[in-house]
């Protein structure tokens, strides 16, 4: 996949479009990570799991261990959280335009992470259904480890190859899937965003 990545001096940011992928995949995708992860990046990702399980129907809050080693060589075995976005500054939520979106935290690298109050920074992805597939922006912003231009293209480098092998295998998991209706194998959440006045929400908080 193609794509520029736009340093800003507060984060790094992509756009990106994919064919054939709807918003609803990318929607089922977040609670379901555990099935793709390592079609996601098959280079770099280790398996994945969940120290706080996703709900069906509400994502925020769920929390993956995601090891992985990017191409700057150092692994991670990084802890990521599923944020609520009324704990999310203006700043931040500002880069929300599009009619879909998940902001995650990085917390740290172990167990003791899950108690931390300030996350070391945060990954905004969003995107919306186009006449060919979705069209999609991912932001890089750090918090307490900043991220400067050159770590951010790192990042950018990354998640920019996950995102086009969405195109690759999405639409087939998420056809092959919808025969397991349990939810708690099969969770889903509307990642629908509503913006009244600048409160954002999700659709299933309305």
């Amino acid at each position: 996949m193609e794509y520029t990545a736009v340093y800003d001096g507060v984060g790094t940011h992509f756009e990106w479009q994919l064919k054939g992928v709807a918003s609803e995949m990318i929607d089922w995708f977040w609670s379901n990570m555990e099935k793709g992860f390592l079609l996601w990046h098959p280079e770099e990702h280790e398996p994945l799991q969940w120290a706080i399980p996703p709900k069906n129907g509400d994502l925020r809050g769920a929390v993956h261990i995601a090891p992985q080693t990017w191409s700057d060589g150092v692994r991670q075995n990084l802890y990521i959280r599923f944020e609520n976005f009324k704990d999310l500054t203006e700043e931040l939520k500002s880069y929300i335009k599009m009619d879909h979106c998940i902001v995650v935290a990085g917390l740290g690298f172990g167990e003791e992470s899950l108690q931390t109050e300030q996350p070391m920074g945060y990954r905004i992805h969003q995107w919306q259904n186009s006449p060919n597939g979705v069209i999609g922006k991912s932001s890089g912003i750090g918090n307490m480890k900043k991220e400067d231009e050159a770590a951010g293209k790192v990042w950018a480098a990354h998640a920019a190859t996950e995102i086009g092998n969405w195109e690759e295998f999405l639409p087939d998991l998420f056809r092959l899937f919808k025969v397991v209706k349990n939810p708690l194998y099969n969770p889903f959440s509307d990642l629908s965003v509503t913006n009244k006045k600048g409160e954002l929400k999700y659709q299933f908080e309305i």
